[in-house]
């Protein structure tokens, strides 16, 4: 038998102006949890692509078990015991979860589907491995951390032994991170190899046996966890020491610029989510709402900068009301927004960063020329200052387009646009969601400089050490309302954690 579950060797893989992968070696024993940890575009996924049949190598071996094999596409990696649960799933929205776990590999009775057995399998399975998925719900109403659970089981039903996990916990609550983590450790006890490709270290830590570290498209070494720290496993990533805690000078906060009063939203089912909340943010500080996942921040936020209707109250930005305003003319006096979903919110993936940076003021003279057409040149231009000021990595320069970016470039593009504007508050939503270390820290610095320059700042994430961290208030939100607000020295993790739960309550101004 092979040392080796898995053997990539000196793999090479090229793209347009990009080296993905050059000559990078991976070598996963059976029954492990090996993580694949590197910075966004670091070449990670682009190699579990290769191993599962998504891309084909420029050059190289793979060996699965000891044996040399060509993956030509995902059905030769499914024959070979492979599967990948790939970081946007891959689900039919009004299937149901047996539907689209037998999908391509229908079980038939005489030359009838046979859904029935079907069924009785998904829910074999789902018991075995404790993954507590209903085979009869619909895909559309069950929550994220379940839909992942159903890309598991796809792979689990086409009898995968190595399954690969492309940066799992990206969508994630804290509650279903923790429940993740149990499922792989279970996964690896009944004899699955697991490769988790992410850029978290703490889950590293916690569940992986060995990780493999790429920077840049090349490999860098792989290391046995237990004998590494988190600061090891960061300096690898990205070449250098990185600072986890922020310097964040103390300074006095000015005048109200954001006050919500009585805000109530109600979705399009009729369903109250946002309830009597009232909060002020003030120049130069970072108020943070704390939270599980769907306790109305999404709401809140989509009333906030127009993109949900507001049943009741108010919203006062810089003195003046903005209820009946359009997004435009929020954002012209003065909003900025960097959303929690960059792709399906912050960015068009076809257009280029130049288009992307300028689709919030493209009407402004600067990128008018005669009879209203616009000048791309000027907006190049402008791209151009951006890339360098917020060091975007990107192979053709303003031209790339957005999609071709890593999350953490595209990340970056945003917040340069939303700065750039000069906003007097600035709403940002999971700054750092799917982020790597390196991105993380300089995203987080780029914001505590805006509250330096005065901007009101209203954050909202799942991170709370990201609330901890950055934040000069935190209110604690809990079933759509505020229940406490607190000074950001006056509350640890734990507190903080009681009252997302909503078995406490204390506000303190």
């Amino acid at each position: 038998m092979s040392e080796y579950a898995i053997e990539m060797r000196e793999i090479t893989k090229t793209f347009p102006g990009v080296v993905a992968n050059d000559k990078v070696t991976l070598q996963v024993r059976p029954r492990e949890i090996h993580a694949l940890l590197g910075e966004n575009g670091a070449g990670k996924s682009t190699l579990m692509s290769i191993l599962f049949g998504s891309y084909s190598a420029d050059s190289g071996q793979i060996l699965i078990e000891g044996k040399e094999v060509v993956i030509k596409n995902p059905n030769v990696a499914t024959a070979l015991g492979i599967g990948m649960v790939h970081q946007h799933f891959k689900l039919v929205q009004n299937y149901t979860v047996t539907e689209n776990i037998v999908l391509g590999m229908e079980p038939t009775k005489g030359r009838l589907l046979d859904l029935g057995r079907a069924r009785e399998q998904v829910a074999r399975l789902s018991e075995l491995y404790g993954l507590a998925v209903d085979p009869d719900a619909l895909i559309e109403d069950i929550s994220v951390g379940q839909q992942q659970r159903v890309e598991i089981l796809k792979t689990l039903f086409r009898s995968a032994n190595i399954i690969i996990f492309d940066e799992p916990t990206a969508v994630l609550t804290p509650q279903e991170i923790d429940e993740l983590m149990e499922i792989l450790k279970k996964l690896r006890s009944e004899g699955k190899t697991i490769v988790l490709i992410t850029h978290k270290l703490k889950e590293i830590k916690e569940v992986a046996d060995r990780c493999t570290v790429l920077r840049r498209g090349r490999y860098i070494g792989t290391v046995d966890v237990a004998n590494v720290s988190e600061q090891d496993l960061a300096e690898m990533m990205v070449g250098r020491a990185v600072r986890f805690e922020i310097d964040k000078p103390e300074q006095q906060a000015g005048e109200v610029v954001l006050s919500l009063s009585g805000v109530e939203v109600v979705d399009s089912g009729g369903v109250v989510k946002v309830k009597d909340l009232s909060l002020d943010v003030h120049s130069g500080e970072i108020v943070g709402i704390a939270g599980v996942d769907g306790n109305g921040q999404s709401e809140l936020l989509g009333a906030i900068t127009g993109l949900l209707p507001l049943s009741k109250g108010s919203i006062i930005l810089d003195g003046k009301p903005i209820e009946q305003y359009t997004i435009r003319e929020r954002i012209e006096a003065g909003m900025g927004y960097i959303p929690e979903d960059r792709q399906k919110y912050g960015l068009v993936a076809d257009f280029s960063i130049a288009e992307n940076s300028a689709l919030k003021n493209y009407y402004h003279p600067i990128y008018q020329k005669k009879f209203g057409l616009l000048d791309y040149a000027a907006m190049e231009r402008e791209a151009t200052s951006l890339i360098e000021q917020f060091d975007i990595r990107s192979a053709e320069g303003a031209a790339t387009k957005a999609g071709s970016l890593s999350g953490g470039n595209q990340q970056k593009v945003i917040v340069a646009r939303e700065i750039s504007l000069s906003p007097k508050v600035l709403i940002v939503a999971q700054p750092t969601r799917g982020l790597d270390v390196g991105a993380i820290e300089y995203i987080r610095k780029r914001i505590i400089e805006e509250r330096g320059k005065g901007r009101a700042i209203l954050l909202v994430s799942f991170e709370l050490d990201e609330i901890m961290n950055l934040c000069d208030r935190i209110a604690t939100i809990s079933k759509g309302q505020i229940v406490a607000v607190n000074r950001h020295d006056e509350v640890d993790e734990y507190q903080i954690g009681l009252m997302m739960a909503g078995s406490r309550t204390e506000v303190a101004q």
